[in-house]
């Protein structure tokens, strides 16, 4: 079966664009920064806070040592 062309091995991380407004991708970008991180990794981090508050439960990437 052929893989996912989207993967790029790295933990099985998929690509996609995301439009978001100006004045947000700058708060994101000053967070990420505060808390040197990237700015991709900030948004995964804002995106696995927000669910874990709506009570959606994600496996943690495989090799993490998150609880």
């Amino acid at each position: 079966m052929a893989s996912d062309p989207s993967e790029n091995g790295k933990g099985g991380r998929r690509a996609f664009l995301m439009r978001v407004r100006p004045e947000v991708l700058t708060a994101v970008e000053r967070l990420a920064a505060a808390e040197l991180r990237s700015v991709n990794a900030q948004v995964e981090t804002l995106l696995r806070e927000a669910l874990g508050r709506r009570g959606v439960g994600i496996k943690p990437p495989q090799g993490s040592e998150e609880p």
